[in-house]
């Protein structure tokens, strides 16, 4: 059902990915650009829908691989008081809906390891939090799940270093990875893009998957919440589709400014088609 990436670190300094299928997506290998999109967290059971299905609408229409993000749980908020997600249970009883009713494949971070199993019973694959990835014993509890894992490198990582955790991984017998850049802490409360990451990431032979959003985030840079300059996330997008990458995150929603959490890096619902567009049109350039 799955193939995973198996080609070793080599040295150059370009490679692509070996193909990754879930199901009837492929990932990689040049086929066709995936987008992981959704709102942060959910909200509730009607955005989220209404998010899924424009989405999926969309998407299909561009000829795009599709894969529904939502949080049911973000545990690494900025605030004790901000708002973390309806929790496990109501979060994935959401996400099983949408996945049904609106045909979608759905990914979800997971923050503890008494939550992987419930988690994987729902979601087709498995998102490691950036400020998880160097957590062997998580990451191997979510590697022995069954399902593909996407990793977000962590703000503090090297984009080589992802080469451990692929091995990490890999160790379990579980060869379905995608390693997802978001950017590098670079001083306080901002990130910065290092796009030769991508293809050092790319070397390991796991697609890469390039977080837009996150990408643009100040984290902890409105005080109690994170900031974001969601203006520039369409720009770095559409910097690393010319790189090859194989996949764009990006989270979205229909009024970032009201949303309950990442807003402020967070992309309009209407503002896609144009920058899809605009991706797809490069993607079949390079």
């Amino acid at each position: 059902m799955y193939k995973g990436c198996k080609k070793p670190i080599q040295s150059k300094h370009e490679c692509k990915a070996d193909l990754m299928k879930i199901d009837d997506i492929q990932i990689g290998n040049g086929h066709p650009l995936l987008i992981i999109s959704g709102p942060c967290v959910i909200e509730n059971y009607e955005i989220t829908h209404e998010i899924a299905t424009y989405l999926k609408g969309l998407t299909e229409r561009m000829g795009l691989n599709f894969i529904f993000k939502a949080s049911f749980d973000k545990a690494n908020r900025t605030s004790i008081d901000a708002f973390r997600g309806p929790g496990i249970d109501a979060g994935l009883e959401i996400l099983a809906r949408i996945k049904s009713e609106v045909g979608v494949k759905v990914i979800s971070d997971v923050h503890r390891i008494s939550d992987v199993a419930k988690a994987a019973e729902v979601l087709d694959v498995i998102q490691v939090p950036a400020f998880l990835c160097r957590q062997t014993d998580f990451i191997l509890e979510i590697s022995r799940a069954g399902r593909p894992v996407n990793i977000k490198k962590g703000q503090f990582l090297a984009p080589m270093d992802m080469a451990n955790v692929v091995n990490k991984v890999k160790s379990t017998g579980n060869s379905n990875i995608m390693l997802t850049e978001r950017g590098a802490m670079f001083g306080y409360n901002n990130l910065v893009v290092d796009f030769r990451g991508i293809g050092i990431m790319q070397q390991t032979g796991c697609p890469v998957i390039f977080d837009a959003t996150h990408s643009v985030q100040l984290p902890g840079g409105a005080g109690e919440s994170s900031g974001g300059q969601r203006e520039f996330a369409p720009v770095l997008a559409k910097a690393a589709v010319a790189t090859s990458v194989d996949g764009i995150f990006m989270e979205v929603h229909p009024d970032p400014d009201n949303a309950l959490c990442d807003g402020p890096n967070s992309l309009r619902l209407d503002s896609l088609e144009e920058l899809f567009t605009r991706l797809v049109r490069i993607r079949s350039a390079v």
